[in-house]
């Protein structure tokens, strides 16, 4: 048998190397900054399964969670610049960049993650809001209702009165209205703030009681509605227009459900989360009475003033955004 010449050689080697990016299909990374057992990183590796699974591989998905490719007050610029294909956003990272869909964050007491995370997608197809037009949206969801985590009770909002809280963004303003000290900080410095008293609790969602074991520092644990924080998931625009038709269409069929899947998983861990923290650490839930949730909506009207100004100045018409906002709220609740 004679043997294959070198041009021969050469030849199936270059064949067989054209041919590995064909079988291997097209590959995008997604960036995210939270740890991975944060439920932004968990909807992020279900996106990712499913989405590999529903291409029948033809699009992979290599993820990045807690910072390690795009930190989250880079991670805007990173998508829009190529340093990531997709990007998780946290819109209240980006004070007057993202006017109409801050409204998620607005004071409304949501009781449910599902809830919030379906208002948020119902109003960015209605709106589809100019903010967002560098990139492209492929899905949207919310954080769990913000709560009140303390090592002392909070009975009533009065016991809130001097304590130091750390938390973010809007809520910040509320807690001060209430003659607590709010402190803001990263969540990763939390943990150590707690230890040495520099803090005596947190405002953010039941999840955090186990994911980042703040049960173990904060026993009450008090239901107060606060603002939940939109999430958006975003593409390059250049990658996403370079997709296949076919993958596209899996995208766009998925976003909805995937807004849906995040909201129910968050709900279902916060309860998970907060039955561990009972068996645990034997935590305590309060709750306050309706004429103190009067009190905190009334607290929260100067930020609903503020967002209708920037809204204002973008050409957004807050009335009406805020009027389908209630709407759909209501809608998603009551199912």
């Amino acid at each position: 048998m004679r043997k294959p010449t070198t041009a021969l050689v050469s030849c199936l080697v270059l064949v067989c190397l054209l041919a590995v990016p064909a079988l291997a299909g097209t590959m995008v990374t997604y960036a995210n900054f939270p740890p991975p057992k944060t439920f932004p990183a968990v909807q992020m590796e279900r996106w990712k399964t499913e989405v590999e699974k529903r291409t029948g591989g033809e699009l992979t998905v290599q993820t990045f969670p807690g910072s390690t490719l795009l930190g989250a007050k880079n991670m805007l610029r990173g998508v829009q610049t190529g340093q990531a294909d997709i990007g998780c956003i946290s819109i209240a990272y980006y004070p007057g960049v993202f006017p109409l869909m801050s409204a998620v964050n607005l004071p409304v007491a949501f009781t449910s993650t599902e809830a919030a995370s379906l208002t948020m997608w119902d109003l960015f197809l209605k709106y589809q809001p100019k903010e967002f037009k560098d990139v492209k949206v492929l899905t949207m969801f919310t954080s769990a209702p913000s709560q009140i985590m303390s090592k002392e009770p909070v009975r009533t909002l009065a016991d809130l009165k001097g304590m130091e809280l750390r938390a973010s963004g809007s809520i910040l303003r509320v807690l001060n209205g209430l003659g607590a000290r709010g402190v803001g900080m990263p969540m990763s410095e939390t943990p150590e703030a707690l230890q040495k008293g520099v803090v005596k609790g947190v405002v953010s969602s039941f999840d955090v009681l186990k994911d980042f074991n703040f049960a173990e520092s904060c026993r009450h644990e008090t239901i107060a509605n606060l603002p939940v924080y939109p999430f958006a998931v975003i593409m390059n625009k250049a990658r996403w227009e370079s997709l296949p038709d076919d993958v596209k269409m899996v995208l766009d069929d998925m976003a909805r459900e995937q807004a849906q899947w995040t909201g129910q998983y968050l709900d279902n861990h916060i309860n998970e989360s907060l039955e561990w923290a009972r068996e645990q650490y034997q935590v305590e839930v309060h709750k306050l009475t309706p004429e103190e949730h009067a009190e905190l909506k009334k607290l929260g009207e100067p930020l609903v003033e503020d967002w209708k100004a920037d809204c204002a100045k973008a050409g957004i018409d807050a009335e009406a955004v805020l009027k389908d906002l209630l709407e759909l709220q209501a809608k998603y609740e009551s199912l």
